[in-house]
């Protein structure tokens, strides 16, 4: 994210802005993704070769004598690299629900058997990380200068004493380069990237993209509009910095979003519209963050909401502004949005 917007948001703006921010080899047949050939082949080295360098979205190279296995790592990116067969151990960042449950960043780990150490914002128990003796730390970095997502500024000079630190960008790029980049930051840790598991899941990403670029093109007049709600706020969002809207839009997909002038107060993320105002943009589906931070559609309240022409046709889908980047898990994002798209009726 910004660095206006890491410094001064407060915590319910920084996640309506990650809702503004995120909903996702290169897909150059699909994607137009200018920024390709910042992912492609940084400087990774093979697991089997004993010493492991990988340089990261930062330019920082990381080199440890041997490969690493106590891995601590954002959610997420621990959710993506299980996809690959590379068992992260500790985490941070959304990973259990109230109830105990996994958190949706937590993908297909088996929660109850990790050791957490913060579970919502700004948490982060630095002395139980240090004894857990990590030897690297893994997250995603929404801004240009590098800034380790979920990791406090507090403490984040003491956390960076213990472990050296990867960072995948998510910043003003498509869905494909950090995709390709945690596909080889899972390949530089030992994973089998030629398992059938692996690559049927790039094949089907293939394929589910494809499908949204005609659905896209066979309806060009169906406008979709990103949302994510709060108690007494609704966040629109921009496409230009998000890897999931900035992939579909690539796509050909129909948006409507706030001008860049109003944008700009955000950092170019989101505005932010009070219930009375939700009806600013005219859209016929619209995408809501589905991380559990935020309110789900099926427990808005607000009048303004319900008549909505998308909400009264039901044409409201789940989007995830901070996508697990495996390609397993982004398939279902982008079919969803394209199903949407194909079965879509015009009431804006």
């Amino acid at each position: 994210m910004s660095n206006a917007r890491a410094a001064h948001l407060t915590r319910r703006g920084i996640l309506a802005a990650g809702g503004a921010l995120g909903l996702g080899a290169v897909l150059a047949a699909c994607g137009d993704d200018d920024s390709s050939s910042e992912g492609s082949g940084k400087g990774t080295t093979a697991a089997k070769s004993g010493a492991w360098t990988f340089k990261d979205d930062r330019g920082t190279a990381v080199k440890l004598d041997k490969v690493p296995t106590k891995i601590v790592a954002f959610v997420g990116v621990a959710a993506a690299l299980h996809d690959y067969g590379i068992e992260v151990k500790g985490v941070f960042g959304p990973t259990k629900t109230k109830d105990g449950k996994a958190d949706v960043q937590a993908g297909d780990m088996d929660v109850s058997k990790l050791t957490v150490f913060g579970n919502v914002w700004d948490q982060f128990n630095v002395e139980q990380y240090a004894a857990f003796a990590p030897e690297v730390l893994i997250t995603t970095t929404f801004d240009s200068a590098g800034t380790l997502w979920y990791v406090p500024a507090a403490s984040a000079s003491k956390i960076a004493k213990l472990a050296p630190s990867v960072a995948v960008s998510v910043y003003d790029r498509q869905l494909t380069t950090p995709l390709q980049r945690v596909w080889e930051l899972a390949e530089s840790l030992g994973a089998d990237m030629t398992a059938a598991k692996v690559t049927d899941a790039k094949k089907r990403f293939e394929s589910a993209s494809q499908r949204l670029r005609a659905a896209a093109k066979a309806h060009p007049d169906i406008k979709v509009l990103a949302g994510s709600a709060a108690q007494d706020v609704f966040y629109v969002s921009g496409t230009n910095l998000s890897i999931d809207l900035e992939y579909f839009k690539a796509l050909g997909v129909n948006f409507v979003e706030p001008p860049a002038s109003v944008l700009k107060a955000s950092g170019g993320w989101y505005e932010s519209l009070s219930w009375e105002n939700v009806d600013k943009y005219a859209a016929d589906i619209i995408m809501m963050d589905d991380r559990t931070a935020t309110i789900q559609p099926a427990d808005i309240t607000e009048a303004t909401w319900k008549k909505l022409p998308a909400v009264k046709a039901g044409q409201v889908i789940a989007r995830s502004p901070e996508p697990i980047l495996s390609y397993d898990k982004c398939v279902a994002m982008v079919e969803n949005l394209a199903k949407a798209i194909e079965t879509a009726k015009k009431v804006s």
